[in-house]
């Protein structure tokens, strides 16, 4: 499959979710689209390499991702998305889908920290051939240290 073959696949699929939204993914929607949140586009269901994001911000390189249960059990799928997303000069925040439903503004408050305390900049270099086990090793502790605080300040989190 050529490169055109899968960016026109994964724009199908993109459209085909944003169709098919879930309510907490609609409910978050109606918060960031319109530059509401800190003046800043962000655009739902866009596709970014092999992968389909649920919210970027360009401009300061954000991804917002809402889970669901389901994510629980692909860990290791979400930890390899997350490390390419990361190496290509993103940010990647993630909320549960509780969280959203019953925080909404503090989700929204760290996306805002996030995005004004994020400045542009350019990609990341790529990922040499012997980096990869050494950037697995440090998302794996940054995993173990990322523990939400018993108050629910904290609500950034690494799979």
């Amino acid at each position: 499959m050529g490169v055109t073959n899968l960016n026109r696949k994964l724009i199908k699929v993109a459209r085909n979710l944003r169709k098919e939204s879930t309510n907490t993914e609609r409910f978050l929607w109606r918060h960031l689209r319109r530059h509401q949140l800190a003046d800043l586009k962000f655009r739902r269901q866009q596709p970014i390499g092999r992968y389909v994001v649920d919210f970027v911000c360009f401009e300061r390189h954000i991804i917002v991702e809402v889970d669901g249960g389901q994510h629980q059990e692909n860990k290791d799928k979400d930890i390899t998305r997350d490390i390419w997303l990361e190496s290509q000069g993103f940010r990647v925040l993630r909320f549960w889908d509780n969280e959203v439903l019953t925080n909404i503004q503090g989700v929204l408050e760290m996306i805002r920290e996030s995005c004004c305390s994020a400045t542009p900049s350019p990609l990341s270099p790529p990922i040499q051939g012997g980096e990869i086990k050494e950037v697995l090793r440090s998302a794996t502790e940054r995993q173990e240290r990322s523990l939400p605080s018993i108050h629910g300040r904290e609500v950034r989190r690494l799979i």
